[in-house]
């Protein structure tokens, strides 16, 4: 006898049948006052629901609790990616404005050219060879064929593009995040709020966003308890916000992200895990990196590349125990992965109470454990 039905299956007693899980299981609806458009005042204070996955229980913290319900001898896992200023604003020789955000980021930057697809929006269509300033040092030419949307850019600059981005970049803050003014009048708060503290190695477009409520004080605290904080690198991609088109969940292709696990963050989980420590991943980012390398022996071995794995209720987990992470979009591979460590139930009524409760969703928003 079945105790819990397992998500993607219907039936009573012995008897389950296979129903394919479609995307309308994943879907909620959240005022729009509860997505939060600022950080809150400090890191470590926003709130923690925390959300026991074997019996729905849940409770209500403040984030800076957190070590808690960590043991001696746990590994945290964290993402010290770096996100890029990749949001770039130009004007073609018309006058006309060019939006323009940077999908690929070079691990060399100190040729003085480079290309990369981007996001363009424009109010005309750009045509190919169109070249558009974004400021003292730092132009781009259109590719063929040159369509508004996803297109290459080629760009020209001096010095290195790491400069020239620092020069006339911005954070590249989610589209649900939206303020009054221009994007240069963003608060300067986000330049360093949309970064987590254990930042080290650029190239994402967005922020891990479950490590943005680390501070230092906090990450000291839970070293000082004999929780080991091991990083890993993987680069977080635009595809990150990407809603799923297919209704059918097993249809949809995932984005791909580059990542990098080193030899001796490896060794730490590994040796924590033989000795009964749990695996902590801080951000489904660190998820699916862990995952994606784990062996059937439940240990992870180092590597870099792309990581393509898509996590979908169903899945077994084979390294991680807990998982810290921020409320997610509907009907996102986000909002899959999580559904599918803790249970679709349990985590669309873990939902309905935070929004009852008044909780910030999303990027600057609030925080979760799953244990």
């Amino acid at each position: 006898m079945w105790a819990v039905i397992p998500d993607g299956w219907e039936g009573d007693g012995d008897q389950l049948i296979y129903m394919e899980l479609t995307l309308s299981q994943f879907d909620f609806q959240l005022p729009g006052h509860l997505i939060a458009q600022m950080p809150s005042p400090q890191r470590d204070q926003s709130r923690l629901l925390v959300l026991k996955r074997k019996t729905g229980q849940r409770t209500h913290q403040r984030f800076d609790r957190l070590p808690e319900y960590l043991h001696s001898g746990d590994v945290l896992v964290v993402n010290d990616t770096q996100v890029i200023p990749a949001r770039l604003i130009g004007k073609k020789k018309s006058g006309g404005k060019v939006e323009c955000l940077i999908l690929h980021y070079p691990k060399e930057t100190a040729r003085e050219t480079y290309v990369t697809p981007c996001l363009i929006k424009a109010r005309r269509k750009l045509h190919p060879g169109e070249k558009v300033d974004f400021g003292p040092g730092l132009e781009g030419s259109v590719l063929p064929p040159a369509p508004n949307g996803k297109a290459l850019m080629q760009f020209f600059f001096k010095g290195s593009f790491e400069a020239a981005l620092r020069t006339h970049g911005s954070v590249p803050l989610p589209p649900y995040i939206r303020r009054e003014g221009t994007i240069r009048q963003q608060a300067e708060e986000d330049e360093t709020r949309y970064q987590t503290v254990y930042a080290q190695y650029p190239g994402a477009v967005a922020a891990p966003t479950a490590g943005l409520h680390f501070s230092r004080e906090l990450l000291a605290a839970i070293q000082e308890k004999g929780i080991t904080v091991v990083p890993l690198t993987l680069h977080v991609g635009y595809g990150t916000f990407a809603s799923i088109k297919t209704e059918t969940i097993k249809d949809h292709k995932i984005h791909k992200e580059s990542f990098h696990l080193s030899d001796r963050s490896a060794e730490l989980i590994n040796e924590r895990k033989k000795q009964g420590g749990r695996v902590i991943a801080v951000g489904t980012t660190s998820v699916r990196v862990l995952e994606y390398l784990a062996g059937n022996d439940g240990m992870v071995r180092p590597s870099e590349g792309d990581c393509d794995l898509f996590i979908t209720p169903g899945y077994a987990y084979r390294l991680v125990d807990a998982l810290v992470t921020n409320f997610h979009l509907p009907r996102t591979t986000l909002l899959l992965l999580v559904a599918a460590f803790a249970g679709r139930e349990n985590i669309l009524r873990a939902y309905q109470e935070a929004i009852d409760l008044n909780y910030r969703f999303y990027s600057y928003g609030d925080a979760m454990l799953i244990i």
